[in-house]
């Protein structure tokens, strides 16, 4: 697939790298002309095509190939800069998949489809999130917004009195809108199937969508 991250900073250098070692076509774009021809020069990340430019510029997207691109992260520093880099690539040239950076989780409400963003990813929520999902027992916890917040991945550990406990999943009664996606257990995961059998100290990975938080919570928290 064809990346383009806008942003050649320690996250998105890091990303490129990810990404390029997968296999992908990937183009770093940064406005700095020390950071890119230091990138150039060492050619670290290996195999990543850099190149100098404003991604807030439509020129400068066009120039990188963002009509041929699989997936546009816009990961600089600047919510506001993020949001356009975003913007762009989803309506100038029609992006297939745009994920965005969010650095002020004040900001988080308008990384939305509205500014052409897939997926957000507010570093402050998440980290805040895997910490009260590795202190808390028994609490439903939210550790990641997609589509604008309209579906979420939330995760219980399931304490002693749970309602779910010796249950097998087809049994819960989760609402449609929601689908187990995973169970921790022991340090292993598990796919889960309709006939498993969930046990006290399991992590459960619910992705939910729609307003059905609530009787997801009731289900699994009680």
């Amino acid at each position: 697939m064809r990346v383009i991250i806008a942003g050649a900073g320690s996250v998105g250098r890091y990303m490129a790298g990810q990404l390029q070692d997968s296999g992908h076509q990937v183009t770093l774009i940064d406005s700095d002309a020390t950071v890119v021809t230091h990138g150039r020069a060492t050619r670290l990340p290996v195999g990543v095509t850099w190149y100098l430019g404003d991604a807030c510029e439509v020129a400068t997207l066009s120039a990188v190939g963002a009509a041929e691109a699989d997936v546009m992260a816009a990961v600089t520093g600047d919510d506001e800069d993020n949001l356009v880099v975003s913007l762009l690539a989803k309506q100038e040239f029609a992006v297939p998949r745009v994920v965005a950076r969010v650095n002020n989780p004040k900001n988080e409400w308008m990384f939305t489809d509205m500014w052409g963003v897939d997926v957000s990813v507010s570093t402050p929520h998440l980290l805040t999130a895997l910490v009260e999902e590795a202190v808390t027992v028994g609490s439903f916890v939210r550790l990641l917004s997609l589509e604008g917040g309209k579906a979420r991945l939330a995760e219980v550990t399931l304490a002693a009195g749970s309602p779910a406990i010796a249950k097998e999943i087809t049994d819960l009664g989760l609402p449609r809108e929601s689908t187990v996606v995973a169970v921790l257990r022991e340090g292993h995961v598990v796919v889960p199937r309709g006939d498993t059998v969930l046990h006290e100290g399991d992590e459960v990975l619910v992705l939910v969508t729609g307003g059905v938080e609530d009787d997801v919570r009731r289900a699994l928290v009680g």
